[in-house]
């Protein structure tokens, strides 16, 4: 059902619903004299439009001694419920808009939304009026739910193209418990009472922008969806690293879709491919200060043995597929160690569970500092990630699938309404599984793209499926993430053209019309997501010279958001990391509890389903810092534990590739101790020129020799030196930290790349005549070996 009007009587809300095609009409009925009980009733009866109006009349007619039957508001959908200290509130979209269409299925953005008490006033107690009751309601509506929350009814927007086409398992209530939707928690009374979804739409968060392209006279539609992972979400220095589960902050799902439209005779064809990124997964932290604009990086030792970094790996394998590969952007020379300190940390933690793995099950592992390679003048960063992001490419492949009409109509989501007139979708089982290393056939999937003309049937046949994942990672996961993910969506793109018929060739000039208008899409994905997590547009330095801007401008814009992003970590983050675990149900308000504003930090609790728990009061005193100097400050071991994690999948179980970017249901609780740190060893690796060795230091400070970890120069160079910068912009705000406090996060990334679209499982690399790559760097793409560069 797509709309919906709501009426009261003194006793119970109405809610009528109808399909869009108005065919029919049902009723829900919400008591009103519980005062702190939600009482859901769904009639069973199937309306006419006739028999609807009959019902409401008889309905006033039997109400007029109590102020009969009023109509309320006109509604799009139900949110969720939420209770606070007494009474419950009903969220309901009351204005939406229409952002985009997938395979002929809209998506809505959300206009305007009202929160409507369930109890009538008669029978509301002063609770329901006191000071706290407003709070949390003022606190709730600080989520903004018309900013960067979008929907659809017919089709699973929290689910990848290449899922939604070939998954038939995840349906109905297992789609709300995925991990991008974000609503999950408030409607989980009324799915859980009803049994069924057809009242509420699910929220995803993230970033949706959906733009017409041309090529050579031909138009193709590009979409972009970044969708947030609700699990361990929050601010920038509320949330940091990996939680006990394996969730990582600012987990974000990026999926970029090209289609064409069927026309002469020609079948509409659509391809996709996902990339994400996400935290270091690692215990460590950082504390807002007023007096330090680069607060101190907190490594915990509370997971000695890389328990919950393993699961996190063993859930993208679920997810995606192998490979995983990562590309970690984070700096390998500080004067200050700060960054170094975990990238060592995180080089021990693949290294530790690479030693279980075999062959493409192992963790693809790069590491590349790109604010220093973007800093050389000899070096063409864009070309790099290019390169980087072709042979990621050649190792996952991409989505793609023709549709051809004339053949059976089966559904794109399972027993959900299409945008189009006489057509239900009921998905039906897979007939023919896929095999990696043959995915050039043509696999029959029983689904079906709807498009405008509901006369035709169609089938899909995917030819090619993407089994892996690129996962990139700087400190915060927005400027230098933001950046590579665009060469990655570049490289990506001419690919997508080359399998659409459009290009002869997969690369992508970076100076093509189409390299601009993408990197457009790209950078205003960036400052969204960092609105979302940091509190301010992404620093876009690099996309602002690559256009050309005024180097001036842009260092005052740089500056500007770097002071933005300051002031919302340090004095408002607080306050919307509480909305947010208000919203998600992570802290769920009782009477004769502590309130969510009188816990000081959101480190300090988690919540269980049987109420609030307060972590050690002395969990503060067991931190080791890592302080601006460097220094490790050690205390004793007493505080060490390990995590008890039983019956992970390992790595090296293949999943099934229709999982491809989705997740299986996980409903958790979100929190953390936080411990005193790891012990890391002193030596860090050393700080080099553009083209001296690079050393990899084990943990005890000693130079490994171990095939993991590998001496690269894997790009062709000029041989020209890198010119550190004379200066660097600082602002002093703390007398112990009078200069390098204000360095802003560079982004470099472009890429033009040179690839060919992937019609069978080969592992070969596909060299560029032009370029020159070093063994090692072939060992890394084809047998996992770390990268350092």
């Amino acid at each position: 059902m797509q709309k919906f009007r709501l009426y009261e009587t003194r006793s119970k809300f109405y809610m009528i619903g109808r399909d869009k095609n108005r065919t029919f009409w049902r009723v829900l009925k919400i008591d009103r004299l519980e005062p702190s009980e939600l009482n859901i009733v769904e009639d069973s009866t199937v309306y006419s439009e006739i028999e609807c109006c009959d019902l409401l009349r008889r309905i006033h007619e039997g109400n007029k001694s109590t102020g009969g039957l009023k109509f309320v508001t006109t509604c799009y959908g139900i949110i969720g419920f939420i209770k606070f200290l007494e009474p419950y509130y009903m969220l309901l979209i009351t204005k939406r808009r229409k952002i985009g269409t997938i395979c002929g299925h809209t998506i809505y953005a959300i206009t305007k939304s009202e929160m409507v008490p369930i109890p009538h006033a008669t029978v509301r107690s002063k609770m329901a009026y006191s000071k706290d009751e407003n709070r949390y309601k003022r606190l709730l509506c600080s989520v903004d739910l018309t900013k960067d929350f979008f929907f659809s009814y017919s089709y699973n927007v929290m689910l990848s193209l290449q899922r939604n086409l070939s998954d038939h398992n995840t349906t109905g209530q297992s789609l709300y418990e995925t991990l991008f939707v974000w609503n999950e928690f408030l409607t989980r009374g009324i799915r859980n009472n009803l049994q069924n979804t057809s009242w509420t739409v699910a929220l995803v968060y993230g970033f949706f922008k959906q733009v017409k392209l041309s090529i050579s006279d031909s138009e193709f539609n590009l979409t972009i969806i970044a969708r947030r992972s609700r699990h361990y979400a929050g601010t920038r220095y509320l949330k940091r690293g990996v939680n006990e589960k394996g969730r990582v902050a600012n987990d974000v799902e990026t999926e970029q879709i090209v289609f064409t439209d069927a026309h002469d005779g020609r079948p509409m064809q659509i391809s996709s491919v996902v990339q994400i990124r996400g935290s270091i997964p690692l215990f460590w932290s950082q504390e807002a200060s007023r007096l330090n604009i680069k607060p101190d990086i907190i490594l915990s030792r509370k997971d000695s043995n890389f328990e919950a970094t393993r699961l996190h790996f063993e859930n993208l394998v679920k997810r995606y597929g192998n490979p995983i590969i990562i590309l970690n952007l984070i700096k390998t020379r500080e004067k200050k160690p700060r960054e170094t300190i975990l990238r060592s940390e995180f080089a021990n933690a693949v290294r530790s569970i690479n030693k279980n793995l075999r062959g493409e099950n192992r963790l693809r592992f790069l590491h590349w500092d790109l604010h220093r390679h973007s800093r050389c003048k000899a070096t063409n960063v864009l070309g790099q990630l290019g390169k980087v992001a072709a042979y990621a490419l050649k190792l996952t492949g991409i989505f793609y699938c023709p549709v051809t009409p004339n053949l059976r109509l089966d559904g794109l989501c399972e027993y959900s309404y299409s945008e189009n007139d006489n057509v239900i979708d009921h998905c039906i089982t897979e007939q023919t599984c896929i095999n990696k290393d043959n995915v050039d056939k043509e696999t029959e999937i029983s689904n079906c793209y709807c498009s405008g003309d509901e006369n035709k049937d169609y089938s899909v046949k995917p030819q090619m499926l993407q089994s892996g994942v690129l996962r990139t990672n700087c400190i915060d996961c927005l400027d230098r993430t933001n950046v590579a993910q665009y060469a990655y969506g570049l490289a990506a793109l001419g690919c997508q053209l080359q399998v659409l018929g459009f290009t002869e060739s997969p690369y992508i000039d970076l100076d093509n019309p189409l390299a601009k208008e993408l990197m457009q899409v790209y950078e205003s994905m960036g400052d969204t997501l960092a609105f979302q997590y940091g509190g301010s547009a992404a620093h876009n330095k690099i996309f602002s010279e690559k256009r050309g801007q005024w180097k001036a401008a842009t260092q005052s814009q740089e500056f500007i958001r770097t002071l933005q992003r300051y002031y919302n970590n340090t004095y408002l983050d607080v306050d919307k990391q509480k909305a947010i675990n208000l919203f998600l149900g992570h802290f769920q308000p009782q009477q004769g509890k502590p309130a969510l504003w009188e816990l000081d930090s959101d480190q300090h609790y988690t919540i269980r389903k049987l109420g609030l728990y307060f972590a050690d009061d002395n969990i503060r005193s067991s931190m080791k810092r890592s302080l601006s100097d460097g220094n490790i400050i050690s205390e004793s071991d007493n505080t060490i534990r390990n995590l008890n994690v039983t019956n992970c999948q390992h790595l090296s179980e293949k999943p099934d590739k229709r999982f491809l970017s989705g997740s299986t249901p996980d409903i958790f609780t979100c929190g953390s101790d936080i411990c005193h740190c790891r012990q890391i060893y002193e030596g860090m690796v050393k700080g080099q020129n553009c083209e001296s060795d690079h050393i990899c230091y084990d943990e005890h400070g000693d130079a490994c020799d171990c095939s993991n970890f590998l001496d690269v120069d894997w790009l062709s160079s000029s041989g020209n030196s890198c010119e550190e910068e004379l200066l660097e912009r600082s602002t002093s705000i703390s007398s112990e930290n009078i200069a390098n406090e204000l360095v802003t996060e560079t982004s470099a990334s472009d890429s033009g790349s040179s690839i060919k679209g992937r019609q069978s499982g080969d592992g070969e690399l596909n060299k560029d005549s032009n370029s020159k790559y070093s063994e090692s760097f072939e060992r890394w793409v084809t047998q996992g070996e770390m990268l350092f560069v």
